[in-house]
């Protein structure tokens, strides 16, 4: 091997999924079973998404995506369920610019954990008696965008006080 092979696999960017896990989940059915039981029920649903992430050593990073899911009947406003799930993964990240972090962080990792957390709420919600809750792809760029922007006008009304 020459020096030059050896400098390559040294610097070269690294990015790859280790381990994905459940780290916290609930589905909760208060009123069953006299909600199965309402004539021509109408669900409501509130969705709430988060994304968290830490550094675990020098290559390694959490990412968590935290979902709530609550849904009412639109006319008696009476709790059909809520869910929360919090799937996790650790990555393996060596070599990436610092500046590509913040976006690698924040939307290519929850990308690649989104549809087994979606496949989970589906699931449990099959099982808790509701018809499955199959949740629309979400776009981790568009979030990771709108919160710079916010971040960014934040920054700049604090300076003009």
């Amino acid at each position: 091997m020459t020096d030059q092979e050896s400098t390559a696999e040294v610097t070269t960017p690294t990015f790859s999924l280790q381990k994905l896990y459940i780290k916290d989940i609930s589905f909760e059915n208060p009123n069953a079973p006299e909600i199965f039981t309402i004539p021509g029920s109408q669900p409501k649903i509130e969705i709430n998404l988060a994304v968290e992430h830490k550094q675990i050593d020098g290559e390694h990073w959490e990412v968590s995506l935290k979902i709530s899911a609550k849904s009412n009947d639109s006319e008696s406003d009476k709790l059909l369920f809520e869910i929360e799930v919090e799937q996790a993964a650790v990555f393996f990240i060596s070599n990436i610019a610092e500046e590509h972090m913040p976006l690698l962080l924040s939307v290519d990792c929850p990308t690649i954990i989104f549809p087994y957390t979606r496949q989970i709420i589906s699931q449990l919600t099959i099982d808790g008696g509701f018809m499955p809750l199959l949740m629309e792809p979400v776009n981790f760029r568009a979030i990771f965008e709108q919160s710079l922007a916010q971040a960014n006008e934040q920054e700049s009304e604090q300076v003009v006080h």
